[in-house]
């Protein structure tokens, strides 16, 4: 049986993130002896937060110095907690935190690491990965031999735990002072208003290039398509997406929405999310943009063409219907 460390780190206010419940969730599933170790400036909610899980021990980092990503700090720490654990497989969400600092700490270790995970089980006794590859094209399996092995989980792969929390356990792991050349001195934003991509949004909600077309008055109405979208967007709180069609006009000269931009684009050249729910809008549904919504669980679009590639089978709901008339009726009820 495996020795498994789950490897969190603490969201900005104290608790653990989505991400790293899923991965707990993933990490349960093995049935090995576990353990959770957990990152951050203060550890205590979050250790309350997985008091249910079934740990045999929970393994705690903190000090101000964690409470941001910084290569140097997160590094030293992740290795402390893989040494004090002698855990052979070591679990950690796919965050942009942990996505640059596991690697190097594998190397350290003389082990070795796997990235983008979107399951792990157990075989015949042998931990057995499952990724994708060419664009979420192929899935692959994966076995190593190698140990310790770490295993970074997609988001969005596995249910999050769900366990009440309680009082915890902890066992607090002292660090010497890491020197660094790297500070934090804040956080840049944009407003919420602003902010158009929401991983952990519901909802994904994807526009075409047929925003920009002509309408049936045989002029373009971009202005008004922005002011629809955003609209849908502040309401509702979901994340926008844009075909491959759409964010390239703007390298054509043409009319562009001014709130997208390549980063939401979705598809084989662009993200591939994980929400529950999609909505395509003025996008044909081509092959190379519905790889993008492989792992989106309810797919709808709202299309004029009834032959359109959504109709085909890969849309479980088409609105043969005008979008610009669809999310004026759509804002008007959510607002």
């Amino acid at each position: 049986m495996e020795k498994v460390l789950l490897l969190t780190h603490t969201e900005q206010d104290g608790t653990l993130g989505s991400a790293a419940l899923e991965t707990l969730h993933a990490a349960q599933a093995l049935h090995g002896e576990l353990t959770i170790g957990i990152i951050g400036a203060s550890t205590h909610s979050a250790a309350d937060q997985v008091a249910a899980a079934g740990a045999n021990r929970i393994l705690t980092i903190e000090a101000e110095a964690f409470a941001q990503s910084r290569y140097a700090t997160d590094a030293a720490a992740i290795e402390a907690l893989c040494r004090a654990s002698g855990a052979e497989l070591i679990l950690a969400p796919h965050t942009s935190r942990f996505a640059r600092a596991v690697p190097g700490v594998a190397a350290r270790l003389s082990g070795r690491v796997d990235t983008h995970a979107t399951s792990v089980s157990i075989v015949d006794g042998v931990p057995e990965v499952s990724r994708w590859f060419y664009r979420q094209r192929m899935e692959g399996v994966l076995t190593r031999t190698q140990r310790p092995w770490f295993v970074l989980v997609e988001p969005g792969s596995y249910p999050a735990f769900s366990g009440a929390a309680g009082q915890s356990t902890i066992q607090r792991i002292q660090m010497p002072d890491i020197p660094t050349r790297t500070t934090v001195t804040g956080i840049r934003a944009p407003e919420a208003d602003e902010q158009t991509i929401r991983p952990d949004a519901k909802l994904l909600f994807v526009a075409g290039a047929g925003w920009t077309k002509k309408q049936p008055d045989g002029a373009p109405h971009t202005q008004e398509a922005e002011q629809l979208i955003l609209g849908m967007l502040r309401a509702s709180k979901a994340s926008l997406g844009g075909s491959k069609s759409l964010v390239d006009l703007s390298g054509e000269g043409q009319a562009v929405l001014k709130c997208m931009t390549h980063l939401n684009q979705v598809g084989q050249t662009g993200s591939t999310p994980r929400h529950q729910k999609g909505l395509a809008t003025c996008c044909h549904g081509e092959e190379p943009h519905v790889v993008g919504w492989r792992f989106v669980t309810e797919r709808r679009a709202v299309n004029l063409d009834p032959n359109c590639g959504w109709a085909r089978g890969k849309a479980d709901v088409l609105y043969v219907a005008d979008a610009f008339a669809v999310m004026r009726e759509v804002n008007r009820l959510l607002g």
